[in-house]
């Protein structure tokens, strides 16, 4: 199976997502080739989801925005979202993969996210830019993300989502033991 092509949707044209599934799916096709092609997908949800539901539910709708408007082997939606858990806010991301008819759900780690900023998104605007304007950055959401900022570069909006991308893709890896699920 060596240098044949897989195929990919994404269904965002940030480079920092596009960037995450390319990595994410070279390690674990690496004998083959990987191409990856971001598109507008809609998500359907607001443009920063306040709560787990919501967030889950704009992969999904990105994903399957993609498997209608595209043909490609592997179609990917990535959701970045927060919420107010028992412990205090945070910010998260959503993956949903799909392969055919076959479908895996993941969720990236959590990033605790001070009050301060979660203040401001409950009235109404978004992570990336609440951040670019406490740390005087533009555009973090297509760089490091908040999880750059708030790590002093240790990891990255796009590690934070590799990892998520590649624990997601378990069921594609180890087929026989899983029983793969539709969103």
């Amino acid at each position: 199976m060596s240098n044949q092509t897989i195929n990919v949707i994404v269904g965002s044209k940030n480079p920092v997502k596009v960037g995450a599934v390319n990595q994410a799916l070279s390690a674990i096709f690496s004998e083959q080739n990987i191409e990856c092609l971001g598109v507008n997908a809609p998500s359907q949800v607001a443009d920063q989801p306040m709560t787990s539901e919501e967030t889950r539910l704009g992969a999904i709708n990105r994903v399957k925005y993609c498997q209608q408007h595209h043909q490609a082997d592997y179609y990917v939606a990535i959701e970045g979202g927060v919420d107010n858990l028992t412990d205090g806010p945070v910010t998260f991301a959503y993956i949903v993969i799909t392969k055919g008819s076959q479908s895996s759900m993941g969720r990236s780690a959590m990033l605790p996210l001070p009050s301060v900023v979660y203040q401001a998104l409950q009235q109404g605007e978004e992570l990336g830019h609440v951040m670019d304007r406490l740390f005087n950055t533009k555009n973090v959401k297509q760089k490091g993300g908040a999880i750059g900022l708030l790590t002093n570069g240790l990891e990255s909006r796009m590690s934070n989502y590799t990892q998520a991308i590649t624990l997601a893709m378990a069921p594609f890896v180890q087929p026989q033991l899983f029983e793969l699920i539709s969103p």
